[in-house]
């Protein structure tokens, strides 16, 4: 009970943080949760990518099927793709900075982040099939990526959803934009 008390006590002190920040200082603010956000994917980017480019030096590797070298191929193709696009927003902060245009960085970064989520969830569910499929077997590999997806669909996208609804039936706030602050919130 007193723990519940102190965790809605602070979650009314961050509120009220955010509620009086500026808006400069909310634009500062979402720009570094973004650029987090960046950071934690990249590494998982660079290992995914990796792992995959020291493949063909191994022996097994050449007993591969064509449709494994297609998939794999593939996957090398994706994984430089995600790499392109997570690169992308240093090249935009780059030709953004000192414009005085940091919303639009964020509305941009922010798509390309989800873009960027999407061919790692791809990378990551094809990688996994693949490697099932060269262990165990194909229908293995296929009823493992099936699976990945699904519990990627569910972490992604259905459970944020979820809780984000949840959150803000809380606060007693609908979880549509009001019809004046749909601009607004683009803004930000």
């Amino acid at each position: 009970m007193e723990r519940a008390r102190d965790e809605r006590t602070r979650a009314e002190r961050a509120r009220a943080r955010r509620d009086s920040e500026s808006s400069p200082d909310r634009i500062d603010h979402n720009w570094t949760d973004l650029l987090n956000e960046l950071r934690v994917l990249q590494n998982g980017v660079q290992i995914l990518a990796g792992f995959l480019l020291t493949l063909p030096f191994q022996q097994r590797f050449a007993a591969l099927s064509r449709a494994q070298v297609i998939v794999y191929l593939s996957l090398v193709v994706v994984s430089a793709l995600t790499t392109a696009v997570l690169m992308s927003t240093v090249v935009m902060h780059r030709s953004f900075f000192h414009r005085r245009i940091k919303p639009d960085l964020i509305r941009y970064s922010d798509i390309l982040l989800r873009i960027i989520l999407i061919l790692v969830g791809l990378t990551t569910i094809g990688t996994l099939g693949l490697v099932f499929d060269l262990v165990v077997g194909s229908v293995s590999g296929t009823a493992v990526g099936v699976g990945l997806g699904l519990v990627l669909l569910v972490l992604w996208v259905l459970q944020p959803l979820t809780l984000r609804r949840c959150a803000l039936r809380r606060r007693g706030i609908s979880s549509a934009p009001a019809p004046g602050r749909a601009n607004a919130e683009k803004s930000r």
